[in-house]
């Protein structure tokens, strides 16, 4: 039964893959790529990393698809065609994927007890997680405490990406102004169905990702997928009720600023280790107890991580949406996106053009 899942979903993986490659529609391409990430999930599920399913379902079909949808509405919805882009992309492919497959011949076989990785040093994680750390979950014994020197390498990371955002599109950016006729209330959906089922879901949504948060140590979860499942609540609460709203709640200044605190949190847990003695990120020089230390450390670093991956997450959606607007008030400015007035009828009318447009000049 389980060989027919995995066959299955493996079935499934080919199929969208082959269907993200071939389809020109690359709205339904980004949807497309949010199966993929869900399919990847199961399959991660049946292997026993729920973990991983966990952060690729957060990711990989939460956020990700919504950061590409959000893209193709600054660079158009239809993929230009250019055969000779698309050979080159098609030999490059082939060659990486044969490389691949040619690497997977000196590993060792999935499952073998005598592999490097089950022999080195998993035995040591298996056996003293609990006794050194702790806590239940492995799996964050290993990425908070075991190799949270690593955790905090890919928290730099994803805050050094945020940055790059940043300088890219706020170089860009225009000077902020609202558009003829644009004010708050326009922004905001007429959808009534929308607009209370994202009242109702906000908040869920919320005290799921503070239990995810806190919750790590016990179960699946920690501060990368909490940090996401909070930045799409907030971006949710954004795409229904307009960019000045949500900024009300969470101005660019200061997400721009939690982004950085994340990182200083995760930083100055390893600097008071050292302070005590103790190596960077030795958690147990934080208590008297080194079990205890061990606890506090952990809910520190991974606090610091789901703050700056959250903030990341929102001031990335901030930018893409500031961008947008940018886009409308020059449309307008052109008279490509003409002003109609505060009706639903007048925006629907408004907003054709702008789209036309955008497929027009994406090819």
């Amino acid at each position: 039964m389980d060989l027919l899942l995995d066959i299955a979903l493996l079935a499934l993986l080919l199929v969208t893959a082959v269907s993200i490659a071939w389809i020109k529609d690359l709205f339904a391409a980004a949807m497309l790529a949010g199966i993929y990430g869900l399919l990847s999930a199961g399959f991660f599920m049946t292997m026993g990393a729920v973990d991983v399913a966990f952060t690729e379902a957060a990711v990989g079909a939460g956020i990700s698809p919504l950061l590409i949808v959000l893209t193709l509405a600054l660079c158009g919805r239809y993929q230009r065609a250019d055969r000779d882009r698309a050979r080159l992309a098609v030999a490059l492919v082939v060659t990486v994927g044969a490389l691949l497959i040619t690497a997977t011949v000196d590993m060792p076989s999935f499952g073998d007890a005598n592999a490097p990785a089950q022999a080195h040093v998993a035995p040591h994680y298996i056996q003293g997680s609990q006794e050194e750390i702790g806590i239940p979950n492995i799996v964050t014994s290993v990425l908070a405490s075991y190799r949270g020197f690593d955790t905090f390498g890919e928290v730099v990371v994803i805050f050094t990406a945020g940055l790059g955002v940043l300088s890219l599109l706020m170089g860009s950016a225009p000077a902020p102004q609202q558009a003829p006729g644009h004010s708050l209330v326009q922004q905001q959906s007429r959808d009534i169905v929308l607009r209370v089922v994202a009242k109702v879901l906000i908040a869920p949504i919320m005290l799921y990702a503070l239990y995810v948060q806190f919750h790590g140590e016990y179960g699946p979860g920690g501060g990368f997928q909490a940090g996401v499942i909070f930045a799409v609540g907030f971006i949710l609460y954004g795409l229904v009720f307009g960019l000045d709203a949500v900024r009300k709640v969470a101005s660019h200044g200061l997400v721009q600023l939690l982004s950085a605190v994340g990182v200083l949190v995760f930083g100055c847990t390893g600097l008071l280790s050292l302070a005590n003695g103790k190596n960077f990120l030795d958690y147990s020089a934080l208590a008297g107890d080194a079990v205890t230390g061990q606890h506090i450390g952990i809910i520190a670093i991974e606090l610091g991580v789901g703050i700056t991956v959250a903030a990341v997450m929102i001031m990335i959606s901030y930018l893409f949406t500031a961008q947008l607007r940018g886009r409308e008030t020059e449309l307008s400015a052109k008279g490509i996106l003409p002003t109609t007035g505060n009706t639903p009828e007048g925006q629907a009318n408004s907003a054709l053009p702008s789209l036309q447009t955008q497929e027009q000049g994406a090819g």
